[in-house]
């Protein structure tokens, strides 16, 4: 025990670590930040996160009315592209030009039954299949690269103009007929030979896929590093001051990665072989099972309610316990602005993506509204995911968007309620009793029989044979028949039978 307060201790200590948890059939990887949990990856073997993967597709179906096809990839669910996807290589052009893109008619650019290369750009989520581009990128540790592509491109995250045009520099002699770069924000004050040596692995990589692309069929042509390489690739710049392994196999891996392509961090990994489980040593189960309720406390004892749907996910705040010092409209502004800490956090940890609805408690002094935006906004900036925060509505909501790429952890961890069917609620015993009677006195106006005999769940029976069972007396006589009760312990509470003797 004293060895494991003392880990926890020193944990808050560090700034960012990555703790990851390998099994046989599921890689977790967690963000610890200051000894708080932050972001959490989960990718189970039979259920591989798909972006990033190129494929060999063949178009099933063009839908000129909605600007898009549907792409046989060789997955349960088609895949979707749209006409604004086949454009190549934004990434490298300014903004202000994105503009002046006229999509072509999507009958012009595919027709059914054509080959064509693909790349995931977000994993099917929900009842949507995977969508696409034809846009393809190859992501190394410092560049990316953009076969057809004759330009270098700079992460607009590296600020210093002097630093960008040294990169380009170094980076343009690689840019040929196959293809260009991004120079990605980890190559700042990154040398000629780390990045001629990125470049050279991407080149053999994209000949690789050049070559699968021969096959006949749908194919996948390349497919993306595991999670807890991908992470730790696509983490380096976060300054990590550990990484932490409880896999063997996986430290062995990560060490051989990180030697050849990002010596510095190689001193950070660890082989984790203590006698507690990485994960409940930092507390991060249990983080994980609290960031899949509906409720979050706020230690001044406000609370959110977070509640994701289909469309958007919503979030209420509400001051709860929390009564103030001095006056209500002081107290309502505390409260928002400690709950844009706690929302910038639980956005990461759920990974909730596409709208988001934010219900602040109504403020009135339109200072406070503008401090609670600039809050809210300085508390997402160190989100690696791209949001956009709008301001206050008329009707005092705040609008935002997430990037949204892989499914939220709800979607990953849980899966449909059998009893409420995703509804969230349940009819309760009564609703279910009239229903029944309902049922009983439709059956005995349609068909001849001498009595009923009812199959329901425990609690209905219990009421139907308890309490309530003057009702079911007092039906007996309407209908004129026996009703005999049967009790089904599998039964969920709103299934019922009912069946003529």
């Amino acid at each position: 025990m004293p060895n494991r307060l003392n880990t926890v201790r020193n944990s808050a200590k560090l700034g960012s670590e990555l703790l990851i948890n390998v099994t046989p059939n599921e890689a977790r990887v967690a963000l610890v930040e200051h000894g708080v949990l932050q972001e959490v990856h989960i990718e189970r073997r039979l259920k591989r996160g798909l972006v990033g993967n190129i494929y060999k597709g063949k178009v099933s179906r063009v839908l000129p009315g909605m600007q898009a096809a549907f792409v046989d990839i060789g997955l349960e669910k088609a895949a979707f592209l749209h006409a604004s996807d086949i454009m190549p290589h934004t990434e490298c052009v300014d903004d202000n030009d994105k503009h002046n893109f006229v999509v072509r008619d999507i009958a012009e650019l595919v027709r059914q039954g054509q080959d064509i290369m693909v790349q995931v750009v977000k994993d099917p989520l929900g009842t949507k299949g995977a969508r696409l581009t034809t846009d393809l990128t190859l992501p190394s540790r410092y560049l990316v690269f953009m076969p057809g592509s004759s330009h270098v491109g700079v992460s607009q995250r590296i600020e210093s103009e002097t630093e960008r045009q040294r990169l380009r520099n170094i980076t343009q002699p690689y840019v040929d007929a196959d293809g260009g770069f991004i120079i990605r924000t980890a190559a700042e004050g990154v040398g000629d030979e780390a990045l001629a040596q990125d470049a050279a692995f991407l080149r053999r990589v994209w000949a690789k896929v050049s070559e699968r692309r021969k096959r006949r069929g749908v194919a996948l042509l390349y497919q993306d590093l595991p999670l807890q390489v991908r992470v730790v690739r696509d983490f380096v710049g976060t300054e990590l001051d550990s990484i932490q392994v409880d896999s063997r196999r996986t430290y062995d891996e990560l060490l051989e990665f990180a030697t050849e392509f990002m010596p510095e961090i190689a001193a950070n990994l660890s082989y984790y072989t203590g006698p507690a489980p990485l994960f409940d040593l930092y507390d991060v189960e249990n983080e994980i099972q609290r960031a899949l309720g509906r409720k979050v406390e706020l230690k001044s004892g406000g609370y959110l309610i977070i509640d994701q749907t289909e469309a958007m996910t919503t979030v209420d705040i509400n001051t709860g316990a929390f009564v103030g010092h001095r006056n209500l409209e002081e107290t309502i502004f505390n409260t928002n602005l400690e709950a844009t800490h706690a929302i910038a956090r639980q956005l990461r940890l759920r990974n909730l993506g596409g709208i988001i609805i934010i219900d602040f408690i109504d403020m009135l002094d339109k200072d406070h509204q503008q401090r609670v935006l600039e809050s809210l906004q300085a508390a997402l900036s160190p989100d690696r995911v791209k949001t956009n925060v709008s301001g206050f509505s008329g009707l005092g909501l705040v609008e935002m968007t997430r990037k949204r790429t892989r499914e939220s952890l709800e979607h990953v961890l849980c899966g449909e309620c059998p009893s409420c069917k995703g509804t969230g609620s349940m009819k309760t015993v009564e609703t279910v009793s009239y229903e029944i009677f309902r049922e009983i006195i439709r059956l005995d106006r349609t068909y001849k029989t001498d009595e009923f005999l009812l199959y329901c769940s425990p609690l209905v029976h219990a009421s139907l044979s308890g309490d309530e069972s003057h009702l079911l007396a007092e039906l007996e006589v309407y209908v004129a028949k026996r009703i005999r009760l049967h009790s089904e312990p599998m039964y969920a509470q709103s299934k019922y039978d009912v069946v003529m003797i």
